[in-house]
């Protein structure tokens, strides 16, 4: 199985690197990219024997262009034509994106129009353009695989003895019909026992430190206001054909299961595994075949404790905002997610209260009238004016 990774360098892509190196006789890496960090792909593609490398940044491919990091044989393409051209090559049967952000979705369009097995990290690309990537995946048969944790578990739930055959797409769908709903599990956060009012005062650094998964340090952000499981939510909806009171979430800190799907019967079938995205990451690689991990399994042998509650609102106004993202659908979700990322960097940068994030999202949302997009580029026209109105709140605060 030829892989394309883009996304490299960060927290997926040492994951699946992790898993290659495991399932070198079944894996082989022929294709990486990442923003600019020349010398970590420089030594991926030394190790690997990678024969394109994709650059996104321009002065960060310049230099490398200029250099000797690269083996002489590799390939290096630049920016987002790059990433398109690497996420259509000839040779590559998979192409798991992991991208942060929205650069990720062309590259996952080229993808799937070149019929390729896309194995999708980047929430922000179903959440921007769930419609358009839909629909371009039935008309190629492109199989479109989740490598989130709480989507791969929904897939495995739904869909959990896959034939073997030759080409997992000849595997039966799912029967959605009889699904119920879906349940989406979430640790809470870095603040998920802070009392509320203390919310105010929390740091950048406070922010980063998850309790259970080592992520990068957008999604650990958007984990601490779980504007990441109202992505989920969103995702979860287009990726399974769901309709937004079908999709749920609920706080679960032990983050041993990953999600489950409830039928019409009221049976319930859950996931569950060790906090480690080498799972569902080796699940998407390898599917529909299964092969021994890298992280040790559960032990059921010792003791285990299982909580679930309801998510409290006025702690995480942000899964609020999302979910009547999702309700109204349109161009609202992707409205949602580019405030949200505005509303992030700028918290990074000093320049907004991680309180204040909630509220630039429901300026933002407020600001702009739902449409239904009847394009790519009306998306993205939406998409860039939803960045425009939040930077314009976010100077005002």
């Amino acid at each position: 199985m030829n892989i394309v990774l883009l996304g490299a360098t960060g927290s997926i892509g040492e994951s699946t690197l992790k898993v290659i190196r495991k399932h070198r006789d079944r894996l082989k890496l022929v294709g990486i990219a990442a923003n600019q960090n020349v010398e970590k792909l420089a030594q991926i593609a030394y190790e690997f024997g990678v024969p394109h490398v994709g650059i996104f940044d321009e002065s960060a491919y310049a230099t490398a262009k200029a250099g000797t990091a690269f083996p002489i044989t590799t390939k290096l393409h630049c920016g987002l034509s790059g990433l398109e051209e690497l996420a259509s090559l000839p040779e590559a049967d998979t192409t798991l994106v992991a991208v942060v952000g929205t650069h990720g979705l062309l590259p996952a369009l080229r993808a799937i129009e070149a019929g390729k097995t896309l194995a999708v990290a980047s929430k922000e690309i179903l959440v921007l353009a769930g419609k358009f990537i839909m629909q371009a995946a039935h008309k190629s048969g492109s199989l479109i695989l989740p490598v989130d944790s709480e989507h791969n578990a929904i897939f495995q739930c739904l869909n959990p003895n896959p034939t073997s055959a030759a080409s997992p797409k000849t595997s039966p769908p799912p029967a959605t019909q009889l699904v119920d709903k879906l349940i989406l599990t979430a640790s809470g956060g870095s603040f998920r026992d802070l009392p509320v009012e203390q919310l105010k005062n929390v740091t950048l650094e406070q922010a980063l430190q998850h309790p259970n998964w080592d992520m990068g340090p957008k999604v650990t952000i958007d984990a601490a206001t779980m504007a990441n499981k109202g992505l989920e939510m969103i995702e979860a909806r287009w990726l399974f054909g769901m309709r937004a009171e079908q999709v749920q979430a609920v706080i679960h800190p032990q983050s041993i299961v990953h999600s489950m799907v409830q039928y019409v019967d009221g049976s319930v079938i859950a996931q569950l595994c060790p906090p480690d995205m080498t799972f569902a990451i080796q699940h998407c690689l390898l599917y529909p075949e299964r092969s021994e991990g890298i992280v040790p399994p559960l032990d059921f042998g010792q003791a285990m404790q299982l909580d679930f509650h309801a998510p409290d609102l006025q702690r995480y106004p942000c899964l609020a905002h999302a979910r009547r993202a999702m309700e109204a659908c349109g161009v609202a979700t992707g409205v949602f997610n580019a405030a949200n990322e505005v509303a992030v960097e700028a918290f990074v940068s000093g320049k907004l209260k991680f309180v204040e994030i909630p509220t630039i999202i429901e300026k933002t949302l407020e600001s702009i009238d739902n449409v239904e997009p009847s394009s790519l580029d009306e998306v993205l026209h939406y998409d860039q004016l939803a960045r425009q109105n939040a930077a314009t709140f976010v100077n005002k605060t």
